[in-house]
């Protein structure tokens, strides 16, 4: 069974996208099957994998509204065993669409149901807000990565989607667990950054990765090029903090 795994945090650019697209990768690298759902409207995730939004007819939108089966949204990728559901921009209206839905908030679940045995990890790149998408994401989920970027607004925020997966977790997800919190965008020549992993360490203490993902240049230009870090260039320090996360990750659910 595919352990499944949302990327979530109702801030924007907090790396989560980023995340999203590079850990798959590097999973999929280490040989490990790997399907990635981009539940955010902004498709990023999508066309940093390289999937042309303009082209593809069925997408998430389409599996969540009932007009097509989960196995026909599903694309490869450059990268073997990664496959990725994108995201169109009509997934903005698909929540309302959800209201008449009975059980709304377990329509990814049921989705997922089908094809969760044939990969190994199946991550979901939440988009930054707590709508209904995103709560159906940590429903169907087994934990949660929450990115965390060394900046000074860094902690804000995150008492209210720690009790969103409170509530989640008691009224429709009882096995629903935080898998880490991950620093982003970390530079160590920046006191402020070192003060923000400190903080975030104290507060969760073993629930942070050891790993940290470094700011990066080659990280940021990758996803123009529609590919991960890895493909685009496999040497940079972003490619190597992310291999590492993917490591850290497979040593733990073990």
């Amino acid at each position: 069974m595919g352990r499944i795994i949302a990327l979530a945090n109702q801030k924007g650019g907090v790396g989560k996208t980023t995340t999203a697209i590079n850990l798959a990768a590097s999973l999929a690298t280490l040989e490990k099957t790997v399907l990635l759902i981009d539940a955010d409207p902004q498709a990023n995730a999508s066309s940093g994998l390289g999937v042309n939004i303009a082209t593809i007819e069925t997408s998430l939108y389409e599996c969540l509204t009932g007009d097509c089966e989960i196995h026909d949204a599903i694309y490869t990728t450059d990268i073997e065993g990664l496959d990725i559901i994108p995201s169109h921009i009509n997934l903005v209206g698909a929540e309302i669409e959800m209201l008449n839905i009975d059980n709304r908030e377990k329509v990814v679940r049921k989705l997922l149901d089908s094809v969760r045995k044939e990969y190994d990890y199946i991550l979901i790149d939440c988009s930054p807000s707590l709508g209904l998408i995103t709560v159906n994401a940590l429903t169907a989920a087994d934990s949660v990565i929450i990115p965390v970027q060394c900046e000074y607004f860094a902690l804000e925020g995150i008492g209210k989607l720690l009790n969103t997966i409170k509530i989640i977790k008691s009224k429709l997800n009882t096995r629903l667990e935080i898998e880490g919190f991950l620093l982003t965008m970390y530079d160590s020549r920046l006191r402020l950054a070192n003060q923000i992993y400190d903080e975030v360490k104290r507060h969760f203490q073993e629930l942070v990765f050891k790993t940290v993902i470094q700011r990066n240049v080659k990280l940021s230009e990758s996803p123009s090029h529609g590919l991960p870090a890895i493909l685009y260039d496999a040497d940079s320090t972003g490619s190597k903090n992310y291999l590492a996360l993917a490591k850290e990750i497979i040593s733990k659910n073990k």
